[in-house]
């Protein structure tokens, strides 16, 4: 089943540490905890330094949508994200330190529980035809069409069973997330 959302109607949840808010798109399997979901995709808003929360077991992907960007480092991870649009993967057992490269950023967020589900998350900028058990989309930048759905800036869809879809840029210089997520074990 495909769902469609709009990153703006999503209620915000504050963090524990005051730092900033999280909008979940979706979680995997429904009513799934933090400790317990297979995948999960959110917006995040950083509005101050502090640490990330360490999610042991979980591989991550993250991308600049907004703003300056942010400084990560812990373990062996010292990276910038500070350009909208590039996925950065890394190991949610390692505990980060943020700090703003600026004011506030907004970030998207991939979290896959390892050795259960693999996510791939790219940037598309031209028609596509998508084939994925289970997956998401949504616009970075343009208009894009989306299967049978017209979408802007923070709109998409995610499903959770196999689908095909097509996505045709509807703009110059459009831009999609997709990520696609496979099963690799129990």
């Amino acid at each position: 089943m495909i769902h469609t959302f709009d990153t703006a109607a999503l209620p915000a949840t504050p963090w524990k540490n005051g730092g900033g808010t999280t909008r979940e798109i979706v979680c995997q399997p429904p009513g799934a905890g933090m400790d317990s979901f297979d995948w999960r995709v959110s917006i995040a808003s950083i509005a101050k330094a502090g640490p990330f929360s360490a999610f042991p077991g979980i591989d991550r992907v993250i991308l600049l949508l907004d703003g300056a960007g942010v400084h990560l480092q812990g373990g062996d991870i010292n990276h910038r994200l500070d350009t909208p649009g590039q996925p950065f993967a890394f190991s949610g057992d390692v505990a980060l330190g943020c700090t703003l490269l600026g004011g506030a950023s907004t970030d998207f967020n991939v979290m896959a529980r390892r050795g259960r589900v693999r996510a791939d998350v790219r940037i598309l900028a031209a028609a596509e035809d998508i084939a994925a058990s289970s997956g998401l989309l949504m616009v970075l930048r343009g208009s894009w069409q989306v299967g049978d759905a017209r979408c802007a800036p923070g709109q998409g869809l995610w499903w959770d069973a196999a689908v095909q879809l097509s996505v045709t840029p509807q703009t110059a210089a459009a831009l999609l997330i997709a990520v696609s997520l496979s099963q690799t074990g129990c």
